[in-house]
């Protein structure tokens, strides 16, 4: 249900934000030439939320705590040496799952402050987007490095900024996905750590004893599901994941 509630809240995220009348207007699908000036501006808007819709898978990725998860889930899967268990789909499953129960807390921000307030016809269009853009420039702000968001003002050179509300999207969206990567890769390191021990050893083992064509992988493969399930990995993978997020 929680997850029904929030795809219904991105959804109205997208529409709020692109429309500027209070009802849905009729779209008309002829290509007459606009009337009035507001006949215009409304065909825009459909335009504009279309192209939101079009937009929300990338919008996902690149705004929320998607990369990271999915990054690391790939890891895990390596580190295992379980080829393809457990499946893509189920990993990008999982991970889609954990940025809705990330990300809830952000997007109800959104909604009270700006989605609502809008639908009630108390603020305006630009104000709509700048208090409901706000909560998610907080999440990736508080997730991204100074360093590498220092780089793309740099490359931009834009003089820094005075206070966070004045770095702007286009720079803070590339340094939030550059840090999300590092931070995955970290973590994906020390992922790897424990396995690549119990592959060393096994391989030794199999060396002293002259089990030189005896493929290594095949031995270690049953003591790293092993280890991974007596350590209870998923639920201690997942809790210090979730909590990595500011």
């Amino acid at each position: 249900m929680k997850l029904g509630r929030l795809l219904i809240l991105f959804a109205f995220f997208g529409l709020a934000l692109g429309l500027a009348a209070q009802s849905i207007p009729t779209v008309n699908l002829s290509l007459t030439a606009p009337n009035s000036p507001r006949q215009l501006v409304t065909t825009l808007n459909v335009v504009l939320v279309l192209t939101l819709l079009i937009l929300a898978p990338s919008l996902i990725l690149v705004m929320t705590s998607f990369t990271r998860l999915i990054i690391v889930f790939s890891f895990l899967r390596t580190a295992l040496g379980t080829q393809q268990s457990p499946p893509t789909q189920i990993l990008v499953s999982l991970a889609l799952a954990l940025t809705f129960f990330i990300m809830e807390p952000v997007a109800r921000q959104s909604y009270n402050a700006a989605i609502k307030p809008y639908m009630d016809n108390k603020i305006s269009y630009d104000t709509a987007f700048e208090r409901g853009i706000e909560p998610f420039k907080k999440f990736m702000l508080k997730n991204t490095r100074e360093k590498d968001l220092a780089l793309f003002f740099r490359i931009r050179n834009l003089p820094n900024p005075e206070s966070e509300a004045n770095v702007p999207l286009s720079v803070l969206i590339p340094a939030f996905m550059i840090s999300e990567l590092k931070t995955a890769f970290q973590i994906g390191f020390l992922l790897y750590l424990p396995f690549l021990v119990i592959d060393m050893v096994v391989s030794s083992i199999l060396m002293a004893m002259g089990m030189m064509m005896l493929p290594p992988v095949m031995i270690s493969l049953p003591f790293k599901i092993l280890v991974f399930i007596l350590v209870d990995g998923f639920n201690l993978l997942i809790g210090n994941l979730v909590a990595s997020f500011h």
